[in-house]
């Protein structure tokens, strides 16, 4: 049997808003959230690369974790948070309930309105899975690491909602590629 690729995904530290849909809007992390995933990654020993969204509140959480594992972090966006169009930076609470729980159960038939549809991220998601190396790190958002669920491991949407990503979570997932197909199985989840 071919040994799998392990790729370790870490939730950006809290950012400077919460309890928001901040999806592509670039709200920084604070600085106890960057130091708590400068801390996660030290754990992390053994790791050949680290990987980023392009979203500052990633970037500067990845960056802290480069220095802790002394590796250079390259950025790249398809590990962006979902589009929540004009619900962006809005709480839930200020949103209609209805059109959030109509998205909530099934965010492909009823995405945010000028938002991405959630098998738009599930696609770009695989598609950057498919180029992972062993050992990899990426410092990404709830919503990726939830969509890298679905797309190697075939969780549907209900069941990566089920599945809580604290800040600076790291999510560490078993990866097979199989040509351009990558199929997964869920190692760890240390919050």
């Amino acid at each position: 049997m071919i040994a799998p690729v392990i790729l370790h995904l870490m939730r950006h530290g809290e950012p400077v808003l919460t309890g928001r849909l901040l999806g592509h809007g670039d709200v920084p992390a604070t600085l106890a959230g960057i130091a708590a995933c400068a801390t996660a990654a030290a754990s992390l020993v053994g790791t050949t690369a680290i990987v980023t969204s392009d979203l500052s509140r990633a970037a500067a959480c990845a960056e802290a974790a480069g220095e802790t594992l002394r590796l250079p972090v390259r950025i790249d966006p398809r590990w962006r948070e979902l589009d929540f169009g004009d619900w962006d930076g809005w709480a839930a609470s200020d949103l209609d309930p209805d059109a959030l729980a109509r998205f909530w159960d099934d965010p492909d038939a009823h995405p945010p309105p000028g938002g991405e549809r959630w098998g738009v991220l599930v696609q770009r998601v695989g598609a950057a899975l498919a180029e992972v190396r062993d050992e990899t790190l990426v410092v990404t958002h709830a919503g990726a690491m939830r969509a890298a669920l679905a797309a190697a491991c075939g969780f549907d949407a209900r069941q990566v909602w089920a599945v809580g990503l604290p800040y600076a979570a790291v999510l560490t997932l078993s990866l097979w590629h199989e040509g351009d197909r990558v199929t997964g199985q869920l190692r760890a989840l240390r919050p």
